[in-house]
């Protein structure tokens, strides 16, 4: 199975790029134009600014906080192979987990923040002991997605 969550990453970023514009748009034609004659439904132009801008500011700083990820998964291979980073505002460094499917030896997820954050943590036996990855934040995947990828590491994980 092989799949990633490229379509929500770019929905995301298109949502970011039109509130941009939007607000933008909104302060051009508000303050410079002063096309917009205020109180606008009762509502005074400084108003209409802090509200814009703090839904400017959740749509842009949502991903980060609820650690929203790109991820590319597959175990078509003799590997499990993850690939992901960090999306959002300010996009992190690109990473990628392949683990031997003889040598994986099983996976965590964890939740947190009510359930809105979610991640798997990997685990691989060595012969000196086992590695535990750092954590794959999988909020950004849909409840299916989510569901296909804890199925399949339940088929490849060791049974105890």
């Amino acid at each position: 199975m092989t799949f990633d969550n490229s379509k929500r990453i770019i929905n995301l970023r298109i949502t970011f790029f039109l509130a941009t514009i939007l607000l933008l748009a909104y302060l051009a034609v508000a303050y410079v134009a002063k096309l917009i004659k205020f109180p606008l439904f009762g509502v005074s132009d400084t108003v209409w600014t802090l509200i814009l801008v703090g839904v400017w500011v959740i749509l842009t700083f949502m991903p980060m906080f609820l650690n929203y990820q790109f991820v590319s998964y597959s175990d078509d291979s003799e590997k499990i192979i993850f690939r992901y980073f960090t999306s959002g505002f300010v996009s992190g460094k690109k990473n990628s987990v392949e683990i031997d499917k003889r040598s994986f030896s099983g996976y965590s997820v964890r939740s947190g923040f009510f359930g809105l954050v979610q991640s798997i943590i990997l685990y691989q036996k060595f012969n000196e002991g086992e590695a535990k990855y750092p954590p794959i934040y999988i909020s950004a995947l849909s409840r299916e997605e989510k569901a296909k990828v804890i199925r399949s590491l339940k088929t490849h994980a060791p049974q105890v």
